[in-house]
């Protein structure tokens, strides 16, 4: 069968390779075509457009940048209706999957979602619109299925957390203590201020001075390859950072405590039962507009799946080099706040152990893609 992927975002192209290979395992003759990443196509995917030309975050920005995404929504549906797949799989990318899953059902075409867009956080009347669309919905979160269920009457197929799998999965490389070095007698201390210059922009000054103002441990700024060096330029000049490129797992098994960008990253550092303090800080304007309309009462998923507050939120005026050093000590040492941040962690690793999503998700797909259901 023909199956026609879109991720718009690193961790979709992550997720949608795992998914990809899954599928493989229950439909050999599959082809795969569509948006994503070096994972995906390193899965098997004929790739159209790569997610980095695609990584618009924010209001004002995405406003900037409606000309390109239009065109890409464009493309998309041109070479789906060029195509002819059995399926198209939308993954997580909410503002323009949701186009595309119109755009499919509107022309006959079976569309399956796997990552919901997040309605619980806000908006939740687009709940509606995603049932309308939707052929089969696969979420990765337990309390997305009881919101489906409970907001639209929808049942949809929770499958696990392939976030869970990958750390799983993962096998830290036996050269990193080698490639990267830090003194003995300092704790390591990972930031993760996330893959989106947008992004940088206002986390990692907070970040260099909370380096600053903490010599005594040393710091391992996680980078990605799909931005420019000079993201990281506010880091230049301490002797006591490092920077480590594309390993942010092999850094969190070691790390001692995290200071992380709200978002996927969160939820990977627990799993890593990392003790973290989530950051967030963006401009007045989009901080103004998200304030009035998120209808959740956490940012993190940490916080969300334990249904509580396990790691402490620093949010825009919150979000301060001194509020945040303070968090940092505490995990950092053998405290009960670590303690129990650490038995938190655990928690959520229980939660969401149900299995591989991916090889779940790739079951259910060809089954019922097979059964015409």
């Amino acid at each position: 069968m023909k199956y026609y992927i879109v991720a718009g975002e690193r961790s979709g192209d992550l997720h949608g390779g795992n998914l990809i290979k899954a599928i493989k395992q229950h439909d050999p003759q599959a082809a795969f075509k569509g948006f994503g990443g070096d994972d995906m196509q390193a899965a098997g995917l004929d790739l159209s457009v790569h997610y980095k030309d695609m990584a618009f975050m924010g209001f004002i920005e995405l406003l900037a940048n409606l000309n390109t995404i239009s065109n890409y929504i464009k493309q998309c549906k041109t070479e789906i209706t060029q195509w002819k797949p059995d399926v198209v799989i939308l993954i997580d990318y909410a503002g323009f999957n949701r186009k595309i899953g119109k755009f499919c059902k509107a022309n006959g075409i079976k569309v399956f979602y796997y990552i919901s867009p997040k309605v619980w956080a806000w908006r939740q009347g687009r709940a509606w619109s995603l049932k309308k669309s939707i052929d089969r919905m696969f979420v990765i979160l337990p309390f997305e299925k009881a919101f489906f269920k409970r907001k639209v009457d929808w049942e949809v197929d929770y499958v696990g957390n392939p976030v869970l799998d990958a750390v799983k999965d993962f096998k830290p490389s036996p050269d990193f203590k080698n490639r990267y070095t830090w003194p003995a007698n300092k704790e390591l201390i990972a930031l993760l201020p996330g893959s989106r210059a947008q992004e940088l922009k206002y986390i990692i000054p907070v970040m260099a001075e909370v380096v600053r103002m903490n010599p005594a441990y040393h710091f391992a700024v996680a980078t990605v390859s799909n931005l420019d060096r000079s993201s990281y330029k506010p880091f230049e000049g301490f002797s006591n950072v490092s920077f480590v490129e594309e390993a942010t797992y092999d850094l969190l098994t070691y790390a001692k405590a995290a200071i992380v960008t709200s978002g996927t990253a969160t939820l990977e550092t627990a799993l890593f039962h990392v003790p973290q303090v989530v950051v967030y800080k963006t401009s007045a304007l989009n901080y103004f507009i998200a304030k009035r309309v998120i209808q959740v009462p956490f940012i993190s998923l940490v916080n969300l799946i334990a249904d509580r507050e396990v790691v402490k939120e620093m949010i825009q005026e919150l979000c301060t080099p001194v509020g945040v050093s303070a968090e940092l000590n505490l995990l950092a040492s053998e405290s009960e706040r670590r303690r129990s941040v650490v038995e938190g962690n655990k928690e959520v690793y229980r939660i969401l152990d149900i299995g591989s999503a991916s090889a779940n998700a790739g079951r259910l797909m060809v089954k019922y893609l097979t059964e015409k259901v």
